[in-house]
């Protein structure tokens, strides 16, 4: 039952007010840091908005900073774009097909194999980082967007998902679709496939923001400036030697690089929380 009071409907939207703010009040300070000269941000927050801020975003589009050897921001997300779209894209490709297998066919150990991909969700890559990194480079993959985004493209928790999602499509479906003459492939792409549309576009937004926020993995096995993510060129933008920060770009930095992940969640909406709460077949 929901209480009609003006009280409490005032009280919610002060609480839902203040959080807000809170929230935006970072992006407020970037947005106002990100229009002013550097000199002008060096010792305090500016209150209001520069004259700046399309030179701030010109320049570190175009021409990059030295600290991150002159790597225009524009090359930094391209390469941040082909890594998150890949680990994307081969997550679910491959735990899509993992669950497939495990729900749908009858093998010796089947559940063994699914219970041996679900532990992998212990060892994430920060602890097989070693070993990892040297199977990449054996494999001469350092410094190329296959060493980025191969290591990273198995995930055990979108396998479960898709096993979870499966195991509730109807067994009469299945046998529908076999009484048609259709055989495993076939049942996947006509059915299976359609019908996991909305836990794909779900699954699609968090594995694109996890892949654009990669950091450690990117710094360990990229050498070559031309190979600078955004995340990394950000961290490099802070931690200059023998110099200043220059706060005003680094800023328009960071905002340009919340842009792609914001975007991606705005346009994939809808789909992004029906395939978080959709159960009906």
């Amino acid at each position: 039952m929901v209480e009609n009071r003006p009280f409490l409907t005032f009280l919610s939207h002060a609480i839902l007010i203040i959080g807000v703010a809170v929230i935006a009040f970072p992006i407020y300070v970037a947005l106002v840091t990100s229009s002013h000269h550097a000199a002008d941000v060096l010792n305090t927050v500016q209150p209001w908005f520069g004259d700046q801020m399309i030179a701030n975003f010109t320049s570190v589009l175009q021409s990059g900073r030295r600290s991150v050897g002159a790597v225009p921001v524009e090359r930094m997300m391209i390469n941040s774009t082909i890594m998150a779209l890949g680990i994307m894209a081969g997550k679910i490709v491959i735990s899509i097909l993992s669950a497939f297998a495990v729900v749908y066919f009858r093998f010796p150990f089947r559940m063994v194999f699914f219970w041996v991909i679900f532990m992998t969700l212990m060892l994430p890559v920060e602890v097989r980082i070693l070993p990892t990194y040297k199977v990449v480079s054996d494999l001469g993959l350092l410094d190329s967007f296959g060493g980025l985004t191969l290591p990273l493209i198995a995930s055990a928790t979108a396998t479960f998902l898709f096993r979870q999602f499966f195991l509730t499509v109807p067994d009469e479906l299945t046998e529908a679709a076999r009484m048609d003459g259709a055989g495993p492939i076939r049942f996947f792409f006509t059915i299976l496939l359609p019908l996991s549309r909305t836990n794909i576009a779900a699954l699609a937004v968090i594995l694109f923001i996890y892949g654009w926020n990669q950091y450690l993995w990117p710094l360990l096995i990229t050498t070559q400036n031309d190979m600078t993510t955004v995340v990394m060129g950000m961290q490099k933008m802070i931690h200059v030697d023998d110099a200043v920060p220059q706060w005003n770009l680094t800023m328009a930095t960071a905002l340009l690089a919340m842009a792609p992940p914001i975007a991606v969640v705005i346009i994939m909406q809808r789909q992004f929380v029906k395939g978080l709460v959709e159960s009906e077949k």
